[in-house]
């Protein structure tokens, strides 16, 4: 995206969560610290199985008396049903907000012309993945996982028009952001397909800043824990680029007749399971593959280590 160009994304989804018990609730639950959460700084994080398999994935923000999660749209009930199940009399308020909210993408740099207009005392900190910040009662957050994206301009849908116009943006279609973020290797559609599939952690969320290690006890904590610290780590969700051919859920690839990985994600942007180790990435990152009848092409996100 352009300085000044921005894009509307109508398939985010939105969850007020408060109540007297809502900080411990979400604590207890998700991947990462519920306390960096400000009203400066805005969290990615998770929610895993207890055996540490992915389930769901959102931002996490400081919002009037308590939170506001950012999602995907259709999963969004799911959420709330796995956070009710494990709410039992919690004191927690878990409300759809989907139909009044909405997201507004704008650039790094625009991101930053605004910290300037805000009179940050640190611009520098400022720009980090999570940073955030009010403008005209909205909130803006730079995107937690990589700054590259973008920041999120979280508000009411009545008011979208007003701030594109104040902010003097040019709107374009969703789908630059989104080739963007298969670029940088970010899958954000269709994430259900990866749904009790896979771990957590193979997910890439510990590269994304999506897990601390360091905070007490969650769920699935233990077995990801395991896997991270005892370089268990086999595999991880990695872009897949066509050369010739059909990507289609579930194909098979191969590298010198061995099977290294299969397609979890295929459309609109397709990714894939993909071991890491026995055989080492680096021995077939740039090679020519066989996934199902088709040619493709693993990509390495320069993000992971």
């Amino acid at each position: 995206m352009e300085k000044n160009e921005t894009t509307i994304l109508d398939d985010r989804g939105f969850v007020k969560i408060n109540g007297d018990e809502a900080k411990s609730f979400l604590q207890n639950i998700v991947t990462n610290n519920i306390e960096k959460i400000t009203d400066n700084f805005t969290l990615f994080s998770s929610i895993f199985t207890p055996q540490g398999k992915y389930l769901y994935e959102f931002f996490i923000l400081k919002f009037e008396d308590g939170y506001l999660l950012e999602c995907e749209k259709k999963l969004t009930l799911g959420i709330i049903e796995i956070f009710n199940f494990y709410k039992l009399r919690s004191k927690v308020n878990l409300i759809d907000v989907s139909k009044k909210y909405t997201n507004i993408i704008i650039s790094l740099e625009k991101f930053k012309e605004i910290t300037k207009t805000q009179h940050m005392k640190d611009p520098v900190l400022s720009c980090k993945e999570g940073s955030t910040l009010s403008y005209e009662n909205e909130r803006i957050y730079l995107d937690s996982r990589h700054k590259d994206l973008g920041a999120k301009i979280i508000t009411k849908i009545e008011n979208t028009e007003n701030i594109i116009k104040k902010l003097d943006l040019k709107k374009i279609d969703k789908k630059n952001y989104y080739e963007k973020s298969f670029a940088l290797g970010i899958p954000q559609l269709n994430l259900d397909k990866l749904k009790n599939k896979i771990f957590g952690i193979e997910n890439n969320l510990d590269e994304l800043s999506g897990i601390d290690f360091k905070k007490g006890c969650y769920i699935g904590q233990e077995n990801t824990s395991r896997i991270k610290l005892r370089n268990k780590l086999r595999r991880r969700i990695l872009p897949v680029k066509k050369i010739e051919g059909e990507i289609f859920e579930n194909d098979i690839i191969k590298y010198k007749d061995i099977e290294i990985g299969k397609i979890m994600i295929d459309k609109p942007y397709s990714y894939a399971l993909i071991k890491i180790v026995e055989p080492n990435l680096s021995e077939f990152i740039n090679a020519e593959l066989t996934c199902g009848v088709s040619k493709v092409k693993i990509l390495k996100p320069n993000w992971i280590s």
